[in-house]
């Protein structure tokens, strides 16, 4: 499958996600899809909460779905989209998040920044440079 149909199809798999949103609160809806070496997409949206701190980011919660799925590993591409007409990246919290499990693997996917108008692509080391990881703890 060639790249642009790759990034079209997850996506398409993020804006899906995207539909499920529970965001009451800010009417902010977030999408994103994980792409794992083995063709697996976990999908994941935003889930807000009354007491706002308690909020999971999309990112966040397919992260959480992939790993409760045995994903330790292989992570090879991010797709994150919002409704908005410029593209969205993940927030800090979510660059760490999916750092940790790019890392198992030793991987840095592609993260696919998606808006209505526009797709950056990037990689998730450029979002976070110098990152906190396991390694970090040895000391």
């Amino acid at each position: 499958m060639s790249e642009d149909n790759n990034r079209d199809s997850l996506i398409a798999a993020a804006r899906m996600a995207l539909e499920n949103s529970y965001s009451p609160y800010s009417k902010f809806r977030v999408g994103a899809a994980l792409h794992f070496a083995d063709g697996t997409v976990v999908t994941g949206t935003n889930i807000e909460n009354a007491s706002y701190g308690l909020a999971l980011c999309a990112e966040t919660v397919a992260v959480a779905k992939a790993m409760d799925d045995g994903h330790r590993g292989g992570l090879e591409e991010v797709a994150v989209i919002g409704e908005t007409a410029a593209p969205i990246t993940p927030c800090g919290r979510c660059r760490q998040v999916l750092n940790e499990l790019a890392g198992l693997g030793g991987t840095d996917p592609v993260v696919w920044c998606a808006g209505e108008d526009d797709v950056v692509k990037t990689h998730l080391s450029d979002l976070l440079p110098q990152a906190f990881g396991p390694a970090s703890l040895k000391g």
